[in-house]
């Protein structure tokens, strides 16, 4: 290779670094960054733990017994359109990224034709034992990775009581026959009154101005006009001696001998 070729072979090395030096340039003048006067605060996005690790775990939901007493499932259609990017709720429905959900209600777990289900749910499934129970699907749907460890399902969970109720309250109309809602548990009756019609407590003073009890025996008044009984073994009160009268006489102590009378003074 001659010098001329060699010339020529530098020279393209050296317009091709100044080009890309020359576009670097432009490039930090077009799209400068400067450095804010006022330095901002990074939100890092803190994700519940699957295993409910940490904190106790996850806060255990409202009954659904009592939460779908006042639930709407027309709102409930509405809050299922949060689901149909995943899941298809008409009979007959294709699977799509989940099974389709008609007749979710009762129906046993990981059981739905032609869907492959996640080895967690499966296992949640316990050989097809486990059903799709309201309780079940209230913690489902409340954090479903809390209620199934490993599921594929990446849902965060609706947090609302009123909006997950709406939606499960939907989710029973998908059938040909819906299922009975749960009966919401009575109230627990007060332990400190005692039951219409029971005695008092053995030993328990009656309240002030209270009737005595049926059949026993009222206290023994004594009858209008009459002397009140003396009290028992009362003693009798001490005589004060009549004015003018004279003292009576000291006894003497018992064992002593009496005392000598005193002479008769002189006339």
């Amino acid at each position: 290779m001659d010098s001329f070729e060699l010339n020529k072979v530098i020279g393209g090395l050296l317009g091709t670094v100044f080009v890309v030096f020359s576009v670097a340039l432009v490039s930090d003048a077009l799209f400068a960054t400067p450095t804010p006067e006022k330095p901002g605060y990074i939100i890092e996005a803190t994700e519940e733990p699957a295993d409910g690790a940490g904190g106790g775990g996850p806060a255990e939901p409202t009954p659904i017994a009592e939460l779908l007493q006042k639930a709407n499932a027309e709102k409930g259609a509405a809050v299922f359109k949060k689901c149909e990017a995943c899941h298809s709720g008409e009979k007959g429905g294709p699977n799509k990224v989940g099974p389709d959900l008609w007749d979710i209600v009762e129906r046993p777990v990981a059981s739905h034709e032609g869907f492959s289900y996640s080895a967690g749910m499966k296992a949640f499934s316990k050989d097809g034992s486990e059903t799709w129970t309201y309780d079940n699907l209230n913690h489902f749907l409340t954090s479903p990775k809390g209620l199934v460890k490993g599921t594929a399902m990446s849902f965060a969970g609706i947090k609302k009581d009123d909006e997950r109720a709406d939606l499960i309250a939907y989710l029973r109309t998908l059938s040909d026959s819906p299922k009975p809602l749960p009966e919401a548990a009575a109230p627990a009756a007060q332990a400190d009154q005692p039951a219409e019609g029971a005695a008092p407590a053995e030993g328990a003073a009656p309240a002030e101005g209270a009737a005595p009890a049926e059949g026993a025996a009222p206290a023994e008044q004594p009858a209008e006009g009459a002397a009140p009984a003396p009290a028992e073994e009362a003693a009798p009160a001490e005589s004060a001696p009549a004015e003018g009268a004279a003292p009576p006489a000291e006894q003497p102590a018992e064992g002593t001998a009496p005392a000598e009378p005193a002479p008769a003074p002189a006339q």
